[in-house]
């Protein structure tokens, strides 16, 4: 996802210190369903940010309240900085997705979706470990090999059981292999790969799965929709679009529109976390991907979209966490208190 590619989705591995764990989780549900929630370092609960959940029949995605940006509320209440601490409240009462880590992910996921089963909502996960992921640039890693995916998976289907779920599936591991940055040697066991991923996942009674289709400014619904068939989009719930990007929810609208009329009228969702002022055109072409300045959140997280084939906005990458170190941010998927301000604050 870091290479010289212009207009490709560029999502970020989350910083293994800022997974949330199945405990965080745990805990933060039942601070939760106290009325509060901690700072995140054992603080003083009274300093702490009260993070209420979205109306269900709004949104009925889980808000997490000891997520990074709960946590930096939190920290500037302490310090009685009211105006940071209210631009950033923006990011902390919206529900995000939870990347689910490489170690563990029974335990992690079983966390995360209890907790929010706990507040009467359904988790939001994004799966990211395919093998010879990111075409071994900057994010790059996943299971060693097929059977250790397929483990791991089975593994996500088991810790999220009968409880509500919507599954984003493997950013840009699909348009890897349409644009050729994955060698060829290993499309046939990807595809493979994201096929039985949805169809184990499907057998979780409660559990949605939308198979991550890139962006609008990267590879056209022509060059799309055989590879989607192939990696099994008629068994998945639909799409996702413009995960980690900046096209606008117009364009990328569109785009997902004539993409689904090639695939049975499939229906998607929208990562909505940053496109507020659409994609950033100025510097390096090559890096107007990366931490771009000026950026702002775009629509918050719902499912009432007002268009039939559009199921939700999402946020699903974590607003405030870096795109990797450049423009001055640190490494990829660590919390940049700064970076967020700045989101936060270009929001109209």
């Amino acid at each position: 996802m870091y290479g010289s590619y212009t207009g490709r989705s560029r999502t970020r591995r989350r910083a293994a210190g800022l997974r949330t764990t199945g405990t965080a989780a745990a805990l933060g549900a039942a601070l939760l369903l106290a009325g509060c929630s901690g700072d995140g370092d054992g603080g003083d609960k009274e300093s702490a940010p009260t993070v209420e959940q979205q109306p269900k029949d709004k949104d009925p995605y889980w808000v997490n309240p000891d997520g990074n940006a709960a946590r930096q509320v939190a920290a500037y209440g302490k310090d009685g900085d009211d105006k940071n601490a209210e631009l950033i409240r923006k990011i902390a009462r919206q529900p995000v997705g939870e990347w689910i880590g490489p170690d563990n992910p029974e335990n992690e996921v079983r966390g995360v979706t209890e907790a929010a089963a706990a507040a009467d909502r359904d988790a939001l996960l994004v799966l990211y470990n395919i093998p010879h992921r990111d075409c071994g640039q900057f994010s790059k890693g996943g299971a060693a090999d097929g059977n250790a995916y397929r483990a791991w998976l089975d593994s996500v289907a088991k810790g999220i059981g009968d409880r509500g779920a919507t599954v984003i599936l493997e950013p840009d591991a699909l348009l890897h292999l349409v644009d050729g940055c994955t060698p060829q040697e290993f499309h046939e066991e990807r595809y493979d790969l994201l096929k039985g991923a949805i169809q184990r996942l499907k057998q979780q009674p409660a559990t949605k799965v939308y198979l991550d289709a890139g962006n609008a400014g990267w590879q056209s619904p022509d060059a799309l929709f055989q590879p989607l068939q192939r990696a099994g989009i008629a068994e998945a719930d639909g799409f996702s679009l413009n995960v980690s990007n900046f096209q606008t929810t117009d364009v990328s609208t569109q785009f997902g529109r004539k993409l689904s009329e090639k695939i049975g009228d499939k229906p998607f969702v929208i990562d909505t976390s940053r496109n507020g002022n659409g994609p950033y055109t100025g510097g390096d072409p090559a890096e107007n991907w990366c931490n771009p300045p000026g950026r702002a959140l775009g629509e918050a997280p719902t499912t009432q979209t007002g268009d039939e084939l559009v199921d939700a906005y999402l946020w699903v990458k974590r607003p405030g966490e870096s795109d990797g170190d450049c423009k001055g941010g640190p490494k990829a998927g660590a919390w940049w208190p700064e970076y967020a301000r700045g989101l936060a604050g270009a929001t109209k």
